[in-house]
């Protein structure tokens, strides 16, 4: 155990997560809002199936991370609609509480740990569901890992919201508005901080989600399994 924790403490603050609780709400459509332009996130969002996303009531994963010879990973089970949470590290190690604003401080670093696993899992869902996000106008720009032409845009995060507040992530996407890669760079850096590939997708209920994110040397691998959706 204490050779996973670094890497713990890697994947924990890497990513800028969101504290709100914005996913849970479901919003009906009115027709004047369905036929108004889509934004490029909105786009990126329904081609990952965003559309079926209200018919999920749970979700169970298990998050991976491979570095080296060191091997983390910990499970959860999220019931979206009323922002319950199971987390699941080992048999012994079992929390459950339900995501609000006003999270009991002994959850904090659970939740954290959530936000940031589940923000991997549906990146193409947070570009709609954050607040105190701005998102660049796409250019063409050749991707880092594959260096294939593809459309990019970068999300940028303001520096009062969140666990991690301040972080840039340059989104590339193919005519489909698949998410191909990204590079996260923490605090809006000009070098990058990471860089990965979203790969082997897979669909659960209309739900795509891609289950590996890869570096270009494959020293990081970073893998969902037991995915199972209700």
């Amino acid at each position: 155990m204490k050779r996973l924790l670094p890497l713990f403490c890697l994947v924990t603050v890497m990513i800028a997560c969101k504290t709100e609780t914005k996913e849970t709400k479901i919003e009906s459509k009115t027709i004047s809002e369905e036929k108004k332009e889509l934004t490029i996130p909105e786009k990126i969002a329904q081609a990952h199936g965003f559309d079926n996303w209200a018919n999920i009531n749970q979700i169970e994963f298990t998050f991976n991370v491979d570095r080296g010879e060191n091997h983390f990973e910990r499970a959860w089970m999220w019931q979206p609609k009323n922002n319950y949470v199971v987390s699941k590290i080992s048999k012994d190690s079992i929390t459950m509480y339900t995501r609000s604003e006003n999270l009991q401080p002994n959850f904090i670093k659970v939740d954290q740990g959530f936000v940031n696993d589940k923000f991997w899992l549906f990146v193409p869902y947070q570009l709609v569901w954050d607040d105190g996000t701005t998102f660049s106008e796409p250019v063409k720009e050749a991707a880092p890992i594959s260096k294939e032409e593809m459309n990019k845009i970068t999300l940028t995060y303001s520096n009062d919201v969140g666990y991690t507040p301040g972080d840039a992530y340059d989104i590339f996407y193919n005519e489909d508005f698949l998410i191909k890669e990204w590079v996260f760079r923490k605090g809006n850096s000009k070098e990058p901080s990471m860089v990965t590939t979203f790969e082997n997708y897979k669909d659960f209920m209309g739900v795509k989600i891609a289950t590996e994110h890869k570096t270009a040397d494959g020293s990081f691998n970073l893998y969902f399994s037991n995915i199972t959706v209700k």
